[in-house]
């Protein structure tokens, strides 16, 4: 895919930090790019746009995913569901334990929406798969249907793609 102007200026912005959080791991620091309002303005709608009209919902994986669900949904004139790290919701109606490239971890869910309930599922990037299949999971788990998974990046290699299916993905690396 090429890239606008636009989208090559927005990803000119994330950094890269070596051997964080644990050595040998590659972290993608995009806090420059959500500091930029038009960089967050252009990935927002390169996240949202093949998905236009099939979804009711976003719903983002903590932590990074809030961030640019919450903006997708925003921009898309729908609400914003979190999907919490375990014990960080009041009352959570489900939750899906998964592996991550570092460690394991466990994400959980309220059920306030109509079963049925189109969801675009976004986070930050696609790495090994373990998060967003587990995203996919659980909104599943819940009666939902996902419509659309959504990244802003992903890296190239790790076979996340494989684990998680079919993946939007505005940036690669």
């Amino acid at each position: 895919m090429t890239l606008t102007p636009a989208l090559a200026r927005a990803e000119s912005l994330i950094r890269s930090i070596p051997d964080h959080p644990e050595p040998g791991i590659l972290f993608r620091d995009i806090t420059p790019l959500l500091a930029d309002a038009e960089a967050l303005r252009v990935t927002t709608e390169a996240l949202i746009a093949p998905f236009t009209g099939e979804f009711d919902v976003v719903a983002g994986v903590e932590a990074r995913g809030f961030i640019l669900a919450g903006a997708a949904a925003i921009a898309a004139g729908t609400g914003f569901v979190p999907l919490r790290k375990a014990g960080r919701l009041p009352r959570p109606a489900a939750s899906v334990d998964y592996a991550l490239e570092y460690g394991t971890a466990t994400i959980e869910m309220h059920d306030d929406l109509p079963t049925g309930t189109r969801v675009l599922l976004i986070d930050d990037v696609l790495a090994t798969g373990g998060t967003l299949a587990a995203g996919r999971r659980l909104v599943e788990e819940l009666g939902y249907r996902v419509t659309g998974v959504s990244v802003l990046f992903e890296i190239d290699g790790l076979g996340g793609r494989g684990v998680v299916g079919d993946v939007h993905t505005v940036f690669h690396s």
